[in-house]
């Protein structure tokens, strides 16, 4: 009976319809020839019928065997592939976990239970045995969240997830990653490292002492490079070469380079005490290119006072170690001579001068550029003040406004931004006092216009946002206020000029006393030098005190945010209401006064200044850093004097943000 239903069966070819075409055509051909063979002659007909079939039966088994040849190769290519699919998922280095909708482990591959060892998961949920697995599967269809490595039983997998089948797969990459490890551990870093005050130091020792300390200095340093696979090489009497890799780098930013401390301390005791300030540049493959942003991260560094160190990358934000000390003021005059000398030369190389503060200026701003505008009259250069009334300034400075109207002198010292647009040319300088980030300039349209001919004058530390290429750059953070370093300018210019009027010594001398909190903070011998002088040129003691008074409204509203004041320990922070607007010097005032209370050794005022910002002011009596509680907010300052802006929020989201600055701060200083 099979034998019947094989011998009946037909071909198997003829289930390829491509191979069935061919089988037709030739039988319709073979039909067709045989007709006309028969209508010429029987006897050829009959033999050209005999030639066809033969010819058909062996076409026929022809077609068969290429059929079955056919599908015997499939059958055996399929059988191949789907072994091989399965040994794959058996054998090779990648691991497979199965799950259920519930997330219980249903099925792992011999690859993922040869790393587990003995440990059986299968049954368990796939959170007990790995949280951060478990949260990768959850997370994945949003791409947003989508995690695609994962470090589990000491390797690293590269994950990919295929929900609809509640499927994980893991690529072992661990070597590659350790590869990828090794480059980045062994790229290198180059760091410059600068005495600050060697010179000072050394200026009253003997050769012997000096080269005491010098030797014990580069010891100190060296031991502490050679502990963290750094090395040090002498450049000169005050300046050192660091190389290394990226490791040593990470090891040396885990201890917060404590060396600045070690030789801060250890050098005091033996009352020469040595400041290091240290740039280093890294992840950048051209040595020169690294040496050059080595060279600006220590720029940045002594900018800011010294006795910190800058860390930076080529594409990425500064690290700052150290700067917990105030700067020390040099006790040479030199700097102040050579910066005013080459002031007089970009004044008498421009056809006309600007000078422009900070935003919502207090009288040290707006005192210290009425101070550059004279000197560049002095030198008989036009110069005006930047500035556009809004009519909500400060008392202090609606009263020198007033009085700048009512003196002939001075009653054409302000241009506003857009009369300084239409009026500047190619040979315009600008000078921006008391502050040396673009973004605060009274003016961001005037900076653009002129930013390829700046001038910077300023007694703040330096941040990363600073101008591009300035033509001259004046930054002096030991100094009180930017006031006493364009006071210190006018010893050194032409005396047959006509020198500091009443009113413009009246302001500086004024901008110097709000600054110093009448002479108590910050206040070196070169601060009462230029008081001296001030007071000596026409400072009148009757506007001064003018000046210094308040509004009854400035009043109520500091004595309103003193009472909001919660007290943290040693720290105050006083919290304005979100829809109240509060002015700048109002704010500062509240948190000057904080200090006065007993055990608080910092403030910080939080209020809103627009509709968009709300402002810190932030105080200390300086046995704290305010300044990097600021700068971790985005803002900056001094040691003891520093402030920040931050848009878009309200005051009681900053005031929590600011508590955990102030809570991470006092780890680390714990640590």
């Amino acid at each position: 009976m099979r034998r019947v239903k094989k011998f009946t069966a037909l071909p198997t070819f003829f289930k390829n319809q491509r191979l069935v075409g061919v089988a037709a055509l030739v039988s319709f051909i073979a039909i067709v020839g045989t007709i006309l063979a028969w209508f010429v002659n029987w006897i050829v007909g009959i033999i050209w019928l005999v030639l066809v079939i033969i010819a058909l039966i062996v076409i026929f088994k022809t077609l068969q065997g290429l059929s079955e040849q056919t599908t015997h190769y499939i059958e055996n290519l399929s059988y191949r592939i789907n072994r091989g699919e399965q040994e794959s998922i058996i054998q090779m280095p990648l691991g497979v976990i199965l799950c259920t909708d519930e997330g219980e482990i249903e099925w792992v591959n011999p690859y993922i239970q040869q790393l587990l060892g003995n440990e059986a998961i299968v049954g368990s949920d796939l959170q007990e045995v790995s949280e951060q697995l478990a949260e990768i599967v959850r997370l994945w269809p949003n791409e947003e969240k989508r995690v695609t490595e994962l470090e589990w039983l000491g390797h690293v997998f590269q994950l990919q997830v295929q929900p609809e089948l509640n499927a994980v797969y893991l690529m072992d990459r661990t070597t590659a990653a350790q590869v990828t490890a090794d480059f980045e551990n062994h790229k290198l870093f180059l760091g410059i490292v600068s005495l600050d005050n060697y010179d000072e130091v050394t200026e009253g020792m003997s050769d012997a002492e000096a080269s005491t300390l010098r030797t014990y200095v580069t010891k100190t340093l060296s031991d502490w490079m050679t502990d963290h696979e750094i090395y040090a090489r002498r450049l000169s009497v005050d300046r050192y070469l660091l190389i290394g890799y990226r490791s040593a780098l990470e090891k040396a930013e885990n201890d917060k380079f404590n060396l600045l401390k070690a030789i801060r301390e250890s050098t005091s005791v033996q009352n020469a005490q040595i400041t290091l300030s240290i740039g280093i540049a890294y992840n950048e493959m051209a040595i020169d290119t690294l040496a050059e942003n080595a060279q600006a991260n220590l720029d940045l560094a002594l900018g800011r006072g010294g006795d910190q160190v800058v860390v930076k990358s080529s594409t990425g934000s500064a690290r700052f170690y150290g700067g917990n000390t105030n700067p020390m003021a040099k006790r040479t005059r030199v700097r102040a001579r050579v910066i005013s000398q080459a002031l007089a030369d970009l004044f008498d190389q421009a056809d006309q001068v600007f000078v422009m503060g900070h935003k919502r200026p207090d009288m040290d701003s707006f005192g210290g550029a009425l101070g550059v505008r004279r000197l560049a009259e002095m030198l008989g250069k036009p110069a005006w003040v930047v500035y556009e009334e809004t009519g909500r300034e400060h008392s202090d400075i609606g009263l020198l406004l007033e009085q700048m109207s009512e003196d002939v002198a001075d009653e054409n010292a302000l241009l506003t931004p857009n009369e300084v647009l239409t009026q500047m040319t190619d040979q315009s300088l600008l000078v921006i006092v008391d502050h040396s980030k673009p973004s605060l300039s009274e003016s961001q349209e005037v900076y653009e216009a002129l930013k390829d001919r700046v001038v910077i004058i300023d007694h703040h530390r330096r941040g990363e946002e600073f101008p591009e290429e300035p033509q001259l750059v004046y930054v002096e953070s030991y100094a009180s206020s930017t006031s006493e370093l364009v006071t210190e300018l006018f010893e050194y210019q032409p005396r047959r000029a006509q020198g500091l009027r009443r009113l413009e010594a009246t302001a500086m001398l004024a901008g110097i006393q709000i600054d110093t909190k009448s002479f108590t903070l910050r206040s070196g011998t070169r601060t009462f030098d230029a008081a001296s002088y001030l007071r000596a040129v026409g400072a009148d003691g009757n506007l001064l005190q003018d000046f210094m008074k308040e509004t009854v409204d400035s009043y109520r509203n500091r004595a309103h945010l003193i009472e909001r004041a919660k007290i943290h320990g040693p720290v105050a922070i006083a919290v304005g209401e979100d829809d109240v607007q509060y002015d700048s010097v109002v704010a500062a005032q509240a948190a000057d006064s904080l200090l006065q209370m007993i055990g608080v050794t910092s403030s910080y005022v939080i209020t809103r200044r627009d509709n968009d910002t709300v402002a810190v002011s932030a105080r200390s009596t300086g046995i704290v850093s305010v300044q990097l509680v600021m700068e971790a907010m985005g803002g900056g300052g001094h040691l003891s004097n520093a402030a920040t802006q931050v848009k878009d929020t309200s005051t009681e989201s900053v005031y929590e943000l600011l508590l955990a600055e102030i809570n991470k701060e006092d780890d680390e200083q714990e640590n």
